[in-house]
């Protein structure tokens, strides 16, 4: 057996995390359709959250942070790199926000559903006008004090590289005079190497690329938050510079990130 295969499933495995991931994300579904109606927003989140640490368990991801991914409760954009479809649900098992995330996902089958309830934005990227009646959803959830989660790049890489940000969707914040909170994500092998097994890039569709997390024994990965920043009087292509700057000194930088359940982890504090 070669090195790399070592840390794959075997088939049978697969098939376990396959099957029960499809029942996790149906349970999920009859709870936005069933429960999500009858409680408020702060009930909500908690479900989202305990929803998502409980994806991750099932897919043996292990998510380590450094930083503090709530320096502020509300009124915050939060910025990151977008690698996989896995993103937005390691985010939310560690601080549930609402995502502006492409319009093709909402005609997705049942996921579309899932994320829907989560309360996620859809957007039209093709389309410039659509930008705008985003930007106006997305700035009365801010002065709501709610927080929302951007993928500035516009797109997903497999990682190793960062896109140059695009400012439209940053306009929200700067308005709501709140701010910017930065975060790397980073995949991992148990190794510690680069893992490029969540990435879902190019002709990659999100079946090949569910099989493949699947297929990984374990996969770490790093959210990595540097120092938010203060969206009043700024400009948003600043803001998205400076993000941008943020994240790949981030990414560049060795590992310090804990693992849930250490002292240091944020996100293990009780709630």
């Amino acid at each position: 057996m070669t090195m790399a295969g070592r840390h794959r499933n075997s088939l049978p495995v697969r098939c376990w995390r396959w099957s029960r991931t499809c029942v996790h994300v149906l349970e999920g579904v009859a709870t936005t359709l069933v429960v999500f109606p009858l409680v408020d927003d702060a009930r909500r989140r908690r479900l989202v959250k305990r929803w998502s640490v409980r994806l991750l368990r099932i897919l043996a991801v292990d998510a380590r942070v450094e930083g503090d991914l709530a320096a502020h409760r509300g009124n915050v954009l939060v910025v990151a790199n977008h690698v996989s479809w896995l993103d937005i649900f390691v985010l939310n098992a560690h601080r549930p926000v609402r995502f502006v995330a492409k319009a093709e996902i909402a005609r997705w089958p049942v996921v579309s559903q899932l994320v829907r309830g989560a309360g996620t934005v859809f957007i039209e990227r093709e389309r410039r006008r659509d930008t705008h009646r985003v930007n106006h959803q997305v700035a009365r959830v801010l002065a709501a004090g709610g927080v929302v989660a951007v993928f500035p790049e516009g797109t997903t890489t497999d990682g190793t590289d960062l896109l140059p940000f695009k400012s439209s969707l940053l306009q929200p914040i700067v308005e709501a005079e709140g701010h910017v909170q930065p975060i790397a994500i980073r995949y991992r092998s148990q190794r510690g190497e680069v893992s490029l097994a969540a990435a879902w890039v190019g002709d990659t569709t999100f079946a090949q690329s569910f099989w493949a997390v699947c297929g990984e024994r374990r996969i770490v990965v790093e959210l990595v938050a540097p120092a938010s920043l203060h969206a009043r009087a700024a400009h948003r292509r600043e803001l998205a510079r400076a993000a941008e700057a943020a994240i790949r000194t981030a990414l560049a930088a060795p590992s310090s990130a804990t693992a849930p359940g250490t002292p240091d982890d944020p996100a293990a504090a009780p709630r």
